[in-house]
């Protein structure tokens, strides 16, 4: 995420000196925000990498970890499958793209840069935060499905539910669809291709939930549902929870030069419904089902094997 990071300091310094453009629909100040906020964003993406591979990330709360791994993941993991498909499916390298926030043209260099920092930092998260969480609470992802099941509450039942509908009317609007759509014309192939890739992620998080609390397909390890849905939950929440504001200030302040192509109201109860879908369903994924390690088989952090306890 360094070079991402550093691109968005770029822009908040070159706007603050007034030599860089300002986003479409922003003024100074909003824009400044923005960019910081990402700025912030991305360096506790930073800090959470180090904490995956470093000794004294073992030592830091594990819900604390999960929590902002989640987070992190959410933005990030789902996101690679939209980059391998824009790369082929998307202009050449030296087209200009658009800021993030607005209609400037951007180098293709750059958009280069923030592409490579987005894409690294996430095959690096999938590959460093199980090993970490593994480590850390081996009984969450041990057994195969089909070992127990607990079921659903009203509530998860409900989550599924949503994610399904939700998942549908994106992958719908990708497909073209425009019912709900405000705007059709102002939709972009980079745009239907990221609802798209929303509305897969939010059909596997159902479709992982509901596998891990009824049990089935039978004997399918449990790991495989398991992160399969932690990343389907944390991509709707965590994508849906940065979009609800932007949807929440257009739809009354109709800033100039920013509009979206979605019906708002339609667009505020989607994000509103991924956003709660993914915090209940969350829960029902990580609870513990299988069996617990004595906490002496587990003690590996200092010593390399398990403790036995206090010699005799």
């Amino acid at each position: 995420m360094a070079p991402y990071a550093l691109i968005k300091i770029s822009w908040v310094a070159g706007a603050l000196a007034g030599v860089l453009p300002i986003g479409d629909g922003f003024g100074l100040a909003g824009w400044v925000a923005l960019n910081t906020a990402t700025v912030g964003m991305a360096g506790l993406g930073i800090a959470m990498a180090l904490a995956l591979v470093r000794p004294w990330g073992m030592r830091l709360p594990v819900r604390w970890v999960a929590g902002v791994a989640w987070v992190g993941t959410g933005f990030l993991v789902p996101l690679l499958p939209y980059a391998v498909l824009d790369s082929l499916l998307g202009p050449s390298g030296g087209t200009p793209r658009h800021h993030d926030g607005g209609g400037q043209a951007m180098p293709g260099w750059e958009a280069a840069l923030i592409q490579t920092g987005f894409v690294g930092m996430g095959l690096g998260l999938a590959i460093a935060l199980p090993a970490h969480l593994r480590r850390r609470r081996p009984e969450v992802f041990a057994g195969r499905i089909g070992d127990t099941a607990d079921g659903t509450t009203g509530r998860v039942r409900w989550a599924m539910g949503a994610r399904v509908v939700i998942g549908a009317v994106w992958i719908y609007w990708a497909l073209g669809g425009t019912a709900g759509v405000a705007h059709p014309a102002d939709r972009s192939a980079d745009g239907r291709l990221l609802t798209g890739v929303w509305g897969l992620w939010a059909l596997i998080a159902s479709a992982a939930t509901w596998t891990v609390a009824h049990g089935h397909p039978a004997r399918l390890p449990r790991w495989i549902p398991l992160t399969l849905g932690w990343l389907g939950t944390g991509s709707l929440c965590t994508w849906s929870g940065w979009k609800l504001p932007l949807v929440l200030y257009v739809a009354p302040a109709h800033p100039a030069g920013t509009s979206l192509p979605e019906n708002l109201a339609v667009a505020a109860a989607l994000h509103t419904a991924a956003v709660a879908a993914g915090a209940l369903m969350l829960p029902a994924l990580v609870r513990t089902r299988g069996p617990v390690p004595a906490p002496e088989a587990v003690d590996v952090t200092r010593t390399g094997r398990p403790q036995d306890g206090p010699a005799g």
